[in-house]
């Protein structure tokens, strides 16, 4: 995240204080601001209010449909930790309609729930 990165430096900041903007470690922080961990909506909000700009200025999303592996367990002692995969969007969209899916019944149980207790 080369936008984020050089406007902290300009800024004067370092990642220990960023990290504090976004309760978290500042080692976190750091795969954060690298790209290698991924930083979510709430915190680019944080993020572009502590540097004092629009967050379009410094968000820099990787693109739909890149999955990062920083998992271990999942490598082959090559020494290559990380490793990132395509998925395909029909995938994306199909995991999408389900968490929508889910979503809706997660509701239609809440509301079951609340019935049951009255």
């Amino acid at each position: 995240m080369e936008k984020l990165r050089k406007l902290r430096k300009q800024r004067g900041y370092t990642q220990e204080y960023m990290s504090k903007i976004i309760a978290t470690d500042v080692s976190n922080y750091s795969k954060k601001e690298s790209g290698s961990v991924r930083i979510y909506d709430e915190e680019w909000k944080k993020l572009a209010k502590a540097l004092d700009v629009p967050e379009e200025e410094i968000r820099e999303d990787r693109p739909a449909g890149v999955v990062h592996n920083d998992n271990t367990t999942f490598n082959d002692n090559s020494g290559n930790f990380n490793q990132y995969y395509t998925i395909p969007n029909s995938i994306i969209e199909n995991l999408q309609d389900y968490i929508k899916i889910l979503k809706e019944e997660n509701e239609a149980l809440k509301e079951e729930n609340q019935k049951l207790k009255s």
